[in-house]
Formats: C-alpha cells, structure tokens, sequence
C-alpha cells in the first residue's frame, strides 16, 4: 500500500495542482520511485489511497502495467481517513497476509527486498536518524529489535513498515476517548494503534542508515532534486 491520500499543506503552491506523490523529482514523480522498487522485489498488486486531486493518481500511473503492476485505487473522498482510517478502509484489498506500506511522500535508497521476510511482530517499522526539522523522534528500537514509545535514541518513523491486518483487531479501543469522535466513516491516525501494540512488545523495527528525505517542503523538493540530477 502507498500512502497518497494527504493534502499537502506544507507544500502549497506545488500542490494546489499537483497531489505530493505526484510531484517531479529526478526525473519522475516521487510516486515512481516506490513503485518502481516494489515491482522490482516482486510485488504484484498495489493499493493507492487518494483523496486531494484523486483522479490525477490513474491518469499518471494508468493500471500500473508498466511496472508489472496491478494498481488499486481507493477514493477516500475529499477529506483523507489519515493513516489509521486509510489503511483500514483499505483492508479488504489488502488482505490477511502481511503486506509492506509506504509512505508516498518521502524518498530513500533502501532495497526494499531486506523486508520480504513477514514479521511476527504486528508491525515492523523502518527507523531513520532524526532529521533536523524532528527534534525527539518518534520510538526507540530496543536490543531485541523491539519498538518502544519511550526511552533513550528514539529515532524518526520513516514511513515505511510490514504490517498485519490483525494490528486493527479491537482499534476502537487502542483509540480510547477517540473514538467517541469517530465517522463514518472512520477517520483516524495509525500512532495510537501502534503504541497500544508496543505496550504489549508486539511491534519490532530496524534502524536504515541509508539517504532518506521527507519530502515536507518545496526546499527539500529541490534539494533533493538536484542531488538526484547530479547522479
């Protein structure tokens, strides 16, 4: 699954035409990217939530033939579910068995193939060193592998993880006095139902050393752009 559905806000003027995903970078959309390293593990079948200019999404990816993918599209409307709705309204197509989500508005030099393994955790996430524009991180990798919300080195989510659709077994109440709030449809972020898992030790993760960019800005957009062009 490729997170495409966020408006873009710290992007604007860019993405008032453009969804972020979308956007040009080193030649192609920042979209292409993934697309093109999950077709090159394997990956058959694609599923791209949209919400901000959706009907852009099919006319600049088609089917997604030209990877040897079949591509999916979910509609979430014109106000995103966030990442914990998007992904569960996106579970019957996903499927039971893990499956690999990415974040459609950053970039990195990862081989995704080191995640082909299934976890047996309920989610494994991908861990970056803290960017400058993230002062304390997100979780913090235990010797185990283990993820924790609290405690020392906490490193930045990347964006990037496996998951199980079982993650969202009994959601409504990872999400607390939340859920009071909700849709529908249901309209929520994926932290809450991570953190309520790492208290039971049922998320792991693995620290990437590799380029990565949060392509947050219209300035890392062209940072990274003229880093791609020189090669």
């Amino acid at each position: 699954m490729i997170f495409a559905a966020g408006r873009g806000e710290r992007m604007r003027p860019l993405t008032d035409t453009t969804p972020k995903p979308l956007l040009v970078v080193g030649g192609k959309p920042l979209i292409e990217w993934h697309l093109e390293k999950l077709a090159a593990i394997g990956i058959e079948r694609v599923v791209i939530n949209t919400s901000h200019l959706a009907g852009q999404f099919p006319l600049a990816l088609g089917d997604g033939s030209r990877w040897n993918l079949a591509i999916d599209y979910i509609d979430e409307g014109p106000v995103p579910l966030e990442t914990g709705g998007g992904m569960l309204n996106a579970l019957s197509l996903l499927g039971k068995a893990p499956f690999l989500l990415v974040n459609g508005d950053i970039w990195l030099d990862m081989d995704f193939s080191t995640l082909a393994q299934a976890p047996q955790s309920l989610a494994h996430l991908v861990m970056v060193a803290n960017p400058a524009h993230v002062a304390n991180g997100d979780f913090a990798i235990e010797a185990d592998g283990t993820l924790v919300d609290q405690g020392p080195g906490r490193l930045t989510y990347s964006g990037i993880g496996v998951y199980r659709a079982e993650l969202f077994d009994g959601w409504q109440l990872a999400l607390g006095d939340q859920s009071a709030r909700l849709g529908p449809p249901p309209r929520f972020p994926l932290a809450p139902l991570l953190r309520n898992a790492m208290r039971q030790r049922r998320i792991s993760g693995e620290f990437f050393a590799g380029r990565w960019v949060d392509v947050g800005t219209p300035q890392r957009l062209a940072d990274l752009d003229t880093v791609l062009r020189a090669g």
